[in-house]
């Protein structure tokens, strides 16, 4: 069965790693410059270099429609540039998950699919989409909400040894993003990490950078451009999250529940 995955962020990743090690096949969609910080686990990485690895899963960048069943017949995930999703309805895709993480709604419907799942807050399950997946970390993380909406975005990261908004890395000003360090390098508080027109980001806390923006992304100040671990260790640089891979739990079950027809 075909699974179209609107984002190829690290979370959406997490959940189209998911679905390819149970047996879907998956199509992912981007837009033109994707902005994912935790770059080396997002298949969102393709759109720069053709292909992208995500713990023994392939995603292939399609040039064009030609090119997605090859792809998908080899076992591996088609990437595809399509932000408004205009290859949708000649694709036909058994499911639709919404796994942009914006916090609201960019125009996905219920009828997009016949089984529509979105993931975190912006949608209402049985008007925008079939099911939603909880996103805020905590008790309820990858639950499945068959009505209703998941936990409203607080604004505040959740926390990782200790920190919060700390780890976050924030660009002082719009302009190109220029990184100082790469994933997976340790850093100081107080370090600069990365450069945007000029204005330095400067690391919050001592860890290891874990996410970075991909060099020559236009940032816009107050964008998250980065983020550091406190915890220090170079195989989560590399490797998906707790948290992507229980929401990624959340999505598998909402679709086998919904595709084998129970209510």
């Amino acid at each position: 069965m075909l699974v179209w995955i609107k984002g190829a962020g690290d979370i959406a990743s997490g959940v189209a790693h998911r679905l390819v090690r149970s047996g879907f096949q998956v199509i992912m969609s981007e837009i033109q410059q994707p902005t994912t910080v935790r770059c080396t686990v997002a298949f969102s990485r393709a759109v720069y270099e053709s292909v992208a690895v995500v713990e023994g899963v392939t995603a292939r960048l399609a040039q064009n429609t030609e090119q997605i069943a090859p792809i998908l017949k080899t076992g591996e995930i088609a990437l595809v540039v399509d932000p408004h999703t205009h290859l949708l309805t000649a694709l036909q895709p058994a499911a639709l998950v919404d796994a942009i993480l914006a916090k609201r709604n960019l125009n996905t419907r219920i009828s997009d699919a016949p089984v529509v799942v979105a993931l975190g807050p912006g949608f209402t399950a049985g008007i925008d989409c079939h099911a939603v997946i909880e996103t805020q970390r905590g008790h309820h993380l990858g639950r499945v909400l068959w009505e209703g909406q998941a936990a409203p975005n607080t604004g505040t990261p959740g926390e990782i040894g200790g920190y919060t908004s700390e780890r976050l890395l924030r660009a002082g000003a719009s302009g190109v993003f220029e990184p100082l360090t790469t994933i997976g390098q340790t850093v100081r508080a107080g370090e600069k990490v990365a450069v945007v027109a000029g204005v330095p980001i400067v690391a919050q806390i001592d860890g290891m950078v874990r996410g970075l923006l991909p060099a020559g992304t236009l940032a816009l100040a107050g964008m998250k451009a980065g983020d550091i671990d406190p915890r220090g260790e170079r195989s989560y640089c590399d490797t998906i999250s707790d948290k992507a891979r229980a929401i990624a739990g959340g999505v598998l079950e909402a679709l086998l529940h919904l595709m084998g027809g129970v209510q």
